[in-house]
């Protein structure tokens, strides 16, 4: 994490990213045309850097390793978060192993061992995230005091360097 991050900010871009299990991750082919693919985060860190289990041979791996700039964007019923930074492929069996879960397993049967089986490692640079503390009734009751008041809407954002 940077100095400049505001580590108030930092834990609560890890917290939101911790409670939601499922990123479009957006990687750019040769031409610069964006693909974002729906990827199972395995695991989080406190720096908000990311792990994730995939295929050797599919188009994401093919991109990051050309152009290793990755976008990330998670949401949930009240939280978005939007991550970029930068991606690497990992061979790392014993990281695999410890990674690795069913969820994975209905993707690339055979378990860490297989072959085609890789990481992605995504160092976190920047986020940004939205959160409606309270979730819809709390968002339903600051719009109508938007109505109402004229008031800026109420949510927690949040933009933070890592």
């Amino acid at each position: 994490m940077s100095a400049s991050s505001d580590h108030g900010d930092a834990r609560t871009l890890v917290d939101l990213i911790d409670g939601m299990p499922i990123a479009m991750m957006t990687t750019s082919d040769a031409e610069g045309r964006l693909r974002a693919v729906p990827m199972a985060r395995q695991e989080v860190a406190p720096d908000a850097d990311l792990w994730f289990i995939t295929g050797r041979d599919t188009q994401h791996v093919v991109d990051i390793r050309a152009r290793p700039q990755v976008g990330l964007t998670f949401s949930s019923s009240d939280s978005w978060v939007s991550l970029r930074g930068t991606a690497r492929v990992v061979d790392d069996e014993a990281k695999l192993a410890e990674l690795w879960n069913t969820f994975a397993e209905a993707w690339l049967p055979g378990g860490p061992e297989n072959p085609e089986a890789v990481l992605i490692h995504v160092d976190a640079e920047h986020g940004e995230y939205w959160d409606t503390p309270g979730g819809k009734v709390a968002s339903l009751i600051s719009l109508v005091k938007t109505k109402v008041t004229g008031e800026t809407y109420d949510s927690n954002t949040g933009s933070v360097d890592l």
